[in-house]
């Protein structure tokens, strides 16, 4: 997001020399800038405890494919917390564990998109509002229907190049609270 006025009190901003920065918006009133910025959300392969089996949902307001579990992160969250929260309300699902997997940037929303492995207790999957359709897959055939230029498939790719459930460690992370 790029800022024109000062969210603190609405005047117009001006180019300002920042350091290295160089110029940023800068507001003469409050006497500081403001640094345009990606908005943070979550994105979260959804794995089975023994690694066999991945939740993808389809959301038609997002994509007509099967997607990856994903949301915002609120004010005052956590990233894992973030990802546990939106696992719960998007599939009804705990998640017992979180791993922070790696970040990409979505020019389309201009979202900072921070990927997690979630381990899931398999269970129904219980849709929010929100979810059109989920089902389970096994990561190969998750492999197969992700969008090829997909963050979702950067991160099963990345999961699955590490070894999958073993090589990252998923067993002995704590909890995601």
């Amino acid at each position: 997001m790029d800022f024109t006025f000062c969210p603190q009190c609405g005047e117009k901003l001006v180019p300002k020399v920042c350091g290295d920065e160089g110029e940023v918006p800068y507001c003469n009133s409050c006497k500081r800038p403001f640094f345009p910025f990606s908005y943070p959300c979550v994105i979260c392969l959804c794995i089975t405890e023994d690694g066999s089996e991945v939740a993808l949902i389809k959301q038609g307001y997002v994509s007509e494919n099967y997607v990856n579990v994903a949301g915002y992160v609120k004010r005052g969250e956590t990233p894992e917390n973030t990802a546990a929260r939106e696992v719960k309300e998007e599939i009804g699902l705990d998640v017992l564990s979180v791993r922070y997997i790696g970040s990409w940037y979505h020019a389309k929303g201009d979202n900072l998109m921070l990927g997690f492995i979630c381990k899931v207790k398999k269970g129904e999957l219980v849709l929010s509002s929100e979810v059109d359709e989920a089902d389970w897959f096994t990561p190969e055939k998750a492999r197969e229907i992700l969008r090829r230029d997909s963050i979702g498939l950067s991160l099963l790719e990345e999961y699955l190049s590490v070894g999958g459930h073993s090589a990252c460690g998923i067993s002995s992370e704590r909890g995601a609270g």
